[in-house]
């Protein structure tokens, strides 16, 4: 019987992200072809829609909303009705938590991407993993970032959460791994990891004028 329930605990182990995924896509596609396709349906006579153009209006949405977002127009535009939508309460903290959470994974338009790196406390012997999301704080109210201090961000394994320090620039180790696979090991507690390059890139530099500076 351990053997049997073994087996069974490795077949179910090894199903469940398989299944997990073919579900998350499904729902998307079918998502995406109810939202558009019922606005096709309504433009277009029926002998000419076909199933999957709702999935293809989407995918060609998408793909706008990207290419605008380069205009420099629409990004003010796009920032306005996002301080809008940010002043709506319930709508603000899961917005914003999302919006925050995706970024990590995403490109900043010119800045540089959030920078893997090491922390070790002082005295404890241990090391936590961890990105370096600001190295300037002139735009922040007086006594969060000090000269030469940068923000990092610690997240917690197996939950959406973690901690955001200020610590000196010489107190972190730069980890060469990207930030999707820094994310999924931190997540996963350690159990999903890839070689990395023996070649870890430097902590990025300040882009504008020294953090602990305010504009006068």
């Amino acid at each position: 019987m351990k053997a049997i329930g073994k087996i069974f605990v490795t077949g179910l182990l090894t199903l469940l992200p398989v299944l997990a995924t073919v579900y998350l896509s499904y729902w998307m596609l079918t998502g995406a072809e109810r939202l558009f396709g019922k606005q096709l349906m309504w433009l277009l006579p029926d002998e000419y829609y076909r199933a999957g153009m709702g999935i293809l209006v989407a995918i060609g949405v998408v793909f706008a909303v990207g290419v605008l977002m380069h205009a420099l127009l629409f990004r003010q535009l796009f920032d306005w009705a996002e301080r809008l939508v940010l002043e709506i309460p319930l709508v603000r903290s899961i917005y914003g938590a999302l919006r925050d959470l995706l970024g990590l994974f995403a490109e900043h338009g010119a800045e540089a991407p959030l920078q893997v790196v090491s922390v070790e406390p002082p005295g404890s012997g241990m090391r936590l993993l961890g990105f370096v999301t600001r190295n300037d704080f002139s735009d922040l109210p007086a006594g969060i970032g000090r000269e030469g201090d940068i923000a990092v961000y610690l997240p917690m394994s197996y939950q959406v959460g973690g901690y955001t320090v200020f610590l000196p620039r010489e107190g972190v180790t730069p980890v060469d791994m990207t930030r999707e696979d820094a994310m999924k090991f931190m997540l996963t507690a350690g159990i999903k990891a890839k070689p990395a390059n023996p070649q870890a890139p430097a902590v990025p530099k300040r882009q504008t004028q020294a953090a602990g500076r305010r504009p006068k």
